[in-house]
C-alpha cells in the first residue's frame, strides 16, 4: 500500500510523517525504515526506526532510487513499512516520472508486502491520476 502526505513546502508534512512513524512503532511486528535527504530528524525518530540518509548513496535518477529501495528490501525480509520524506527530492525524479515511480512502488509494495508512506511537496490537485485515493493528509 502507498499512502501520501501532500502539501506545499513548509506546510508541516514532515511533522505528520514523524508522528505517524513514531506511532507505528508501537504496533509494528516488523522493521521500519525512514528515508530522508539528511540526518536532521534523527533525534525525533524512535530508536527502533532505521534512518537512512539517501544523499550519502550517490543516487542520480529515479530508476537508481528504485533499485536502492529494492536493495534495502532484499536485505531485510522483516521490513514492514518505509517512510520516505521529501520523496521527490530523494527519488531524484522529474515531474513527468511521478507516474512511473508510483506504479513501480505499488508493484514493489504488493510483491514484498511493504507499506510506503510518502511525503510529497506538491498540492494534491497537482499530482497525477495514479496518486488519487492514496492521500492520508493533504495540507
Amino acid at each position: 500500500m502507498i499512502q501520501i502526505i501532500a502539501g506545499e513546502k513548509g506546510k508541516g508534512k514532515t511533522k505528520h510523517l514523524l508522528d505517524r512513524v513514531n506511532e507505528s512503532v508501537k504496533s509494528a511486528t516488523g522493521n521500519i525504515v525512514y528515508l530522508d535527504k539528511n540526518q536532521k530528524h534523527m533525534y525525533e525518530l524512535s530508536n527502533k526506526v532505521r534512518l537512512i540518509n539517501v544523499s550519502d548513496y550517490l543516487i542520480s535518477n529515479c530508476d537508481e532510487f528504485l533499485g536502492f529501495l529494492c536493495g534495502i528490501l532484499s536485505q531485510d525480509h522483516d521490513l514492514e513499512e518505509m517512510y520516505l520524506d521529501s520523496f521527490l527530492t530523494i527519488a531524484v525524479m522529474k515531474d513527468e516520472e511521478i507516474t512511473h515511480v508510483i506504479t513501480k512502488l505499488e508493484e514493489i509494495s504488493n510483491k514484498f508486502h511493504v507499506n510506503f508512506v510518502l511525503s510529497i511537496s506538491r498540492n494534491e490537485r497537482d499530482l497525477p491520476e495514479c496518486t488519487k485515493g492514496k492521500f492520508i493528509v493533504s495540507l
